[in-house]
């Protein structure tokens, strides 16, 4: 695929045509796609092995294996002081079905959803396919990709349904912090609007900054519905095991979608996943630090090589900005594959705002990433060289 013809496109068709792009690149190092490289923890595979081996494989209910919505809702009161029992709890195949059988029993066709921008494009097909209407919420670089209420707040109107809230953020890094979440609480209570809480990445935030559940604010459990899962915190994209929390009524609504379509999650997986959140964090913290020595390796590189970014406060991706090499994203990206076998996104795979933007993942082992720093490197210093001669 040339370069004029990946500028017909955007969001997730963008980010796929690149990466059957990189396909044809012998050697090319992947800085694309936010799945964990790590090994999924052992004992969470020895119970898998365990679950396989049983002779009899009983369907399990259609919101999930109970031991496993137990367990879910008890990391929830204990992480993140979240009030909320088993029957609040809806075990999903992987967290993009959560979010598509969130937004089909939410949204009436023509509500609207405020939505952050930047953001992972998945949301607009959720949305666009229940019918709803995405109003973009603006958030700057300069203050840290925080999604503030002041900016939430002139865009209500009687149809605004919810408001989509991704904390820690992809692609951008940036948080929630506690005194927004308050302010967007108020809003969120004052309107009538639901929030909807994405906490994929909610274990991996960096100090001195701290993981905000809205839903544990005062007066939040009712209006709060938090998406998470298992694939990012104990590295297990492949195991396809997400949840829901929200009100009971809420979970049914979801849990009726369900049994219409995909049905419970497979034994396996959910055995799995119940191994995982009835372990204590050991696995979890040693992930946070090599995930931190990585985002030191490419943090220091990129300003090395003169792409500056915001610093990411939570999750695995850093948000570059490619305006020094006089070049828009897209076109970086591209030459970057082409020059340097490294595959970057450009941020017009997240919005189009965002054409001098670049998301950059730490998702590689720790000398492979600095292999792709020093292939970037060279290629990003000529065409920053270049731009300064012309201006």
């Amino acid at each position: 695929m040339t370069l004029d013809e990946l500028r017909g496109l955007d969001g997730a068709k963008l980010r796929y045509a690149l990466m059957d792009l990189a396909k044809e690149v012998p050697d090319a190092i992947a800085l694309g796609r936010g799945d964990p490289d790590l090994d999924t923890p052992a004992h969470v595979v020895e119970a898998a092995k365990r679950a396989l081996a049983e002779p009899l494989q009983p369907l399990q209910p259609v919101a999930g294996m109970p031991a496993l919505r137990e367990a879910i809702a008890r990391r929830a009161r204990g992480d993140h002081g979240v009030s909320v029992g088993p029957e609040q709890v809806l075990v999903t195949t992987g967290g993009q079905e959560g979010l598509f059988l969130v937004m089909s029993a939410l949204l009436d066709p023509g509500d609207e959803i405020l939505v952050p921008d930047p953001r992972y494009t998945s949301y607009d097909q959720a949305i666009e396919h229940a019918g709803g209407v995405s109003v973009t919420v603006p958030t700057q670089p300069e203050e840290a990709f925080d999604l503030k209420a002041a900016a939430i707040e002139p865009l209500i109107t009687p149809k605004t349904k919810a408001l989509l809230l991704v904390t820690p953020s992809n692609p951008t890094g940036g948080i929630i912090t506690r005194g927004e979440a308050e302010k967007i609480a108020a809003l969120a209570q004052k309107h009538g609007f639901v929030v909807i809480s994405d906490e994929i990445y909610g274990k991996f935030v960096w100090p001195p900054f701290e993981h905000v559940s809205i839903g544990a604010l005062p007066g939040m459990r009712e209006h709060t519905i938090t998406l998470s899962g298992f694939s990012k915190a104990w590295a297990m994209t492949g195991w396809r095991v997400g949840y829901v929390i929200a009100p009971k009524d809420a979970i049914d609504g979801m849990a009726a979608i369900k049994a219409a379509t995909t049905g419970p999650v497979a034994n396996v997986s959910q055995a799995a996943a119940l191994a995982a959140a009835e372990a204590d964090d050991a696995c979890i913290d040693a992930f946070r630090e090599i995930y931190a020595e990585r985002r030191a390796i490419l943090g220091d590189g990129l300003r090395a090589m003169g792409l500056d970014y915001t610093d990411p406060r939570g999750g695995f991706f850093f948000w570059a900005d490619s305006s020094s090499t006089g070049l828009r994203a897209l076109e970086l990206s591209y030459l970057l594959l082409k020059e340097a076998s490294v595959l970057v996104f450009p941020g017009t795979g997240f919005g189009a705002r965002w054409s001098d933007y670049l998301r950059i993942t730490t998702l590689q082992p720790t000398e492979v990433l600095r292999e792709a720093v020093e292939r970037m490197t060279p290629v990003v210093r000529r065409y920053a060289d270049e731009a300064k001669a012309r201006s």
